[in-house]
């Protein structure tokens, strides 16, 4: 059994639960995220990053109160904690 499996399995069984987490982590996340791009300036490259992150976050949201199946939230889930962090180490380490 993989990593990711075992993952999956423990979101399904607590999927209320989980959910509630989730939102309330990545969308902290987000905002960090969108707070660290908006302090790099408002240029085309900074408004394309802030895109993807709010577009994940809020496509997160969306499988959630849809009440997708947990597989298809948490792939989401993994997606938008990778797009934020993605944009948090880019505008960290690479920007600043």
């Amino acid at each position: 059994m993989s990593t990711y499996q075992k993952y999956l399995d423990t979101y399904t069984r607590g999927f209320m639960g989980f959910n509630t987490l989730a939102v309330l982590l990545q969308s902290g996340l987000g905002g960090f995220a969108a707070m660290l791009i908006l302090q790099h300036g408002n240029s085309v490259a900074q408004m394309v990053q802030l895109f993807f992150v709010v577009i994940t976050c809020s496509v997160f949201n969306g499988t959630v109160l849809a009440q997708m199946k947990p597989q298809v939230v948490f792939n989401t889930l993994l997606l938008s904690i990778a797009v934020s962090i993605t944009a948090i180490v880019t505008n960290i380490f690479f920007i600043g």
